[in-house]
């Protein structure tokens, strides 16, 4: 009985390996529209982002402000690019990752892990403060933000950005992935993909 169950997961093993590339393309199509929404929201403002990025009173109070938040801005856009299209997926993975790392150690750390508010949170409490107010002073417009469900309240923790970056980090392991990525054809344009990973 056992080794026929083992048998059947080795030939579905066998199977799935031929579709492997589907796993890194689910995470590069994941990726890409997150790291562009970041980017260009930074190059729209590219003034206060720097501000931002020097001011130790309300930003990160890193050196170099102008410096920084050019590369960031642009290692988030040309990094979408790149994943979207599967182009030099391993190497543009490793700037991101650090990207990730600032993120989570000079935005996000201070906040713990969850991204979303519980309700033992500062956020959590203030939001149901906020609710309980609405409930009582306007009952009709609680009834209009509740209707679709309870409203959240974002706690800026670490989680997205570990996500994000533990994502990325398995990108740099398994390539783009075969077949729909840049970097699989251009390989095998230069007989390396044959039987190679990218």
């Amino acid at each position: 009985m056992i080794s026929s169950l083992m048998s059947l997961l080795d030939k579905i093993s066998i199977q799935l390996a031929k579709i492997n590339f589907i796993g890194p393309l689910v995470l590069r199509l994941y990726l890409a529209p997150i790291f562009w929404m970041a980017g260009t929201k930074k190059l729209s403002n590219m003034t206060e982002t720097i501000r931002w990025f020097g001011n130790a009173d309300w930003g990160l109070g890193l050196p170099f402000p102008e410096l920084l938040a050019y590369l960031a801005t642009y290692t988030e856009i040309i990094g979408a690019i790149c994943l979207l299209l599967g182009f030099a997926t391993r190497w543009l993975s490793i700037p991101l990752i650090i990207t990730m790392i600032v993120a989570i150690t000079h935005v996000h750390w201070e906040n713990g892990w969850l991204a979303i508010s519980s309700g033992s949170s500062m956020a959590g409490v203030r939001l149901d403060g906020f609710m309980a107010w609405l409930q009582t002073n306007y009952p009709g417009r609680h009834g209009y933000i509740t209707e679709l469900g309870q409203p959240v309240m974002l706690n800026n923790g670490v989680e997205f950005a570990v996500t994000y970056m533990v994502m990325l980090i398995s990108l740099v392991f398994t390539g783009a992935g075969k077949y729909l990525s840049l970097d699989y054809w251009l390989l095998k344009g230069c007989g390396y993909a044959k039987n190679k990973q990218v």
